[in-house]
């Protein structure tokens, strides 16, 4: 049977839209990037013990005391892992997406309850929804919409769209016949019974709808956090990356405080609304003894509490502050303009973007730095959310990136080189020193070859090209994962003396601390060593020309590059830029060297 080309028609499809309706794809971009900035701005400007204050006498009026203290504890929590701002920007995003699925999901909701016809249209389509994957929709939303949070948001909405149309029709469908035709009886027109008749008594229904909204756009963020959407999910994606578990556990925490106290919120918000759920709300509290812990402050009493914690946060100057300008010195040629620096979790790319980082801030520059697989990072590069990226591996391991995007890139030379990529087992491992002695001993490694990321070139060609070459395919399966779970799994193999094969290159510090052997390439399927190079947008450089001739100058040598690492893989997680900093003050010089500043910009920035 002649294969369906159904992926054609889809990259066709998609290809048209980009060419034909950016205006509208940037139309919505600029919508929803305002609203994030808004609802992330209200909720980063308080002092995070205030808003949380607020927060928890919400939680007290629509739940009780015990839940007001719990939320209040949970926040909290969540400050005292250093994951505050991380959170508001999480709880943000999933504001907004969950606001738009709304304004979407509830019209269509009733409209499907409404008319058959629309509701037999409407179910396949929630179907395709609800069961597609959900790392699929950030294709075509980074594509449309670009990196970052307005991706992120679209991707999260469309997710969450179903279930607030399935239980609006549910619940309008489920209202009592007998009530609407009593209503319809007696003059009331479609849109007052609607209104007055079906609306309030589906309200649970509809409510239980906005609850499960906020749940699938909690469960979203994490993939969202794969296109730079940041917040908490960021920080499972960097966790992810890097394998650290604490870091991990510690996010994924705070996703659970957001998810428990909207979930209470909204269930609660939905009794308080509902007529059927305040007379039993009234009823419960009336049965109920006079405990102080039963105690729930009337609306206009918690209306006012969240005011005077407004009121005391405004007045202590806690609130966003005005903006004062930062001291210039003679090395402030920046003078706060922004710069944005993508990486992929690799050793060297993580050392050189956080060096980059610190070198640029000391010269007054505003730095952002976000991780990425390589393939978003390249499309972010490419389409100008990202200024530069350092760790391009060129003319092969990203031969297939340069191929589709570098129209769209400036090449600002090699920096280190050059690089090798190989197979490596421990030395412990005998009888195998090149890459055709794996054919012979492909049980003794389980016929398996551990890999990294799926994205990186490395990969690709190894799959494609290295394997076929000496004719391994059959004997071996390349496991896909993450450079920290590669180097766990060599860890692990290697303090067992077990025999492990995995992809490596150099220069990695990984050679430094274990006794490893690279297995030799006769045929030269790897092909010649890379440069490690930085590639920046379109006219980056002549934006900037200061940070083009800067990054077109630098070079670092292995010594440096290996040095570098190593002090940031002792460092741990987090403290990346402080490593860099201890790093440099051991090696003086070097900030001059990397990023000189003449003496007449020194006395026009001292100006």
């Amino acid at each position: 049977m002649p294969r369906l080309p159904l992926g054609d028609w889809v990259d066709s499809g998609v290809d048209w839209l980009v060419a034909h309706m950016s205006w509208l794809f940037d139309a919505i971009k600029t919508v929803v990037e305002g609203m994030y900035d808004g609802v992330n701005a209200v909720l980063t400007a308080p002092q995070p013990l205030l808003l949380a204050g607020m927060l928890a006498v919400l939680a007290w009026w629509l739940r009780g005391l015990v839940a007001g203290v719990l939320a209040f504890a949970g926040f909290l929590l969540i400050d005292s892992l250093d994951l505050w701002d991380r959170s508001m920007s999480t709880l943000a995003l999933v504001l907004v997406a969950t606001v738009i699925a709304l304004v979407i999901s509830i019209p269509l909701g009733i409209w499907a309850a409404r008319s058959k016809t629309v509701s037999a249209v409407v179910r396949p389509a929630l179907d395709l929804l609800q069961t597609m994957p959900s790392m699929v929709l950030l294709i075509p939303a980074i594509l449309f919409f670009g990196l970052g949070t307005s991706a992120g948001i679209i991707a999260t909405l469309i997710f969450a769209l179903a279930p607030g149309v399935r239980m609006t029709e549910l619940g309008i469908r489920q209202v009592d016949a007998e009530l609407v035709e009593a209503a319809e009886a007696f003059g009331t027109s479609p849109r007052d019974t609607l209104l007055r008749v079906q609306l309030p008594l589906a309200l649970p229904t509809i409510m239980a709808g906005v609850n499960q909204v906020i749940m699938l756009g909690l469960s979203m963020v994490v993939i969202a956090g794969m296109v730079g959407t940041g917040g908490l999910g960021g920080a499972v994606n960097e966790a992810i990356g890097q394998l650290d578990i604490g870091f991990g556990f510690e996010a994924g925490v705070g996703i659970v405080v957001l998810a428990i106290y909207l979930d209470r919120m909204t269930g609660a918000l939905g009794t308080q609304i509902s007529p059927l759920g305040r007379r039993a709300a009234a009823k419960a509290r009336t049965a109920e003894s006079a405990k102080p812990w039963n105690y729930r402050p009337r609306p206009a009493f918690a209306v006012i509490g969240v005011v005077v914690l407004a009121l005391v946060a405004g007045g202590l100057g806690v609130f966003g502050s005005a903006s004062g300008t930062k001291a210039t010195s003679a090395t402030n040629v920046g003078r706060g303009k922004e710069i944005t620096i993508g990486y992929i979790p690799w050793d060297e790319g993580i050392a050189s973007t956080f060096l980059w980082k610190e070198l640029l801030e000391e010269r007054g520059y505003k730095v952002t730095t976000t991780q990425y697989a390589a393939g978003p990072l390249y499309t972010g590069v490419a389409t100008g959310q990202v200024d530069f990226q350092t760790d391009a591996w060129l003319p092969t391991t990203h031969a297939e990136y340069w191929k589709k995007y570098g129209k769209q890139l400036d090449d600002l030379g090699s920096w280190y080189g050059s690089t090798s990529l190989e197979l490596t087992v421990p030395s412990y491992v005998k009888d195998v020193n090149t890459l055709a002695d794996l054919k012979t001993h492909a049980s003794e490694f389980g016929g398996k070859i551990t890999g990294i990321e799926p994205s990186a070139g490395m990969m690709g060609l190894l799959k494609s090209k290295v394997l076929k070459e000496y004719g391994l395919q059959s004997s071996y399966d390349v496991v896909d994962g993450s450079t920290p779970a590669m180097l766990a799994e060599l860890k692990r193999a290697y303090a067992k003396k077990q025999p492990i094969v995995v992809t490596l290159w150099s220069p990695h510090w990984a050679y430094s601390d274990y006794k490893l052997k690279k297995l030799t390439d006769p045929k030269g399927a790897w092909g010649k060593g890379d440069g490690v190079h930085t590639v920046s947008r379109k006219g980056f450089a002549a934006d900037n020309p200061d940070v083009g001739k800067w990054l077109k100058d630098f070079r670092m040598t292995e010594a440096q590059l290996t040095g570098l690492e190593a002090q940031i893989q002792k460092s741990g997680k987090g403290q990346e830029q402080a490593a860099v900093r201890t790093w440099l003050k051991q090696h003086p010089g070097l900030v001059d060297q990397w990023a000189p500043v003449a003496k007449n910009q020194k006395s026009q920035a001292a100006g």
